[in-house]
């Protein structure tokens, strides 16, 4: 059984800053309002999770859709 899935890209309609959340969010099937909830929860609750530099890694890493 083949199974077919949305590459990892940065959206460019569902962005708040640069799209990584709205990404991942479409890659995984999820609510992104509520993934980007979750994202700034953890970043804040834990102080060994470092959310913004996670972000801006990614932000370099992941490809912008339609490019």
């Amino acid at each position: 059984m083949e199974h077919t899935s949305q590459p990892l890209v940065r959206s460019r309609h569902d962005r708040m800053l640069a799209g990584v959340v709205g990404g991942i969010a479409r890659r995984f099937g999820w609510n992104s309002n509520l993934l980007r909830v979750i994202y700034v929860l953890v970043s804040i609750i834990s102080a060994g999770f470092p959310g913004i530099l996670a972000y801006l890694i990614l932000w370099l890493l992941i490809p912008e859709e339609g490019s």
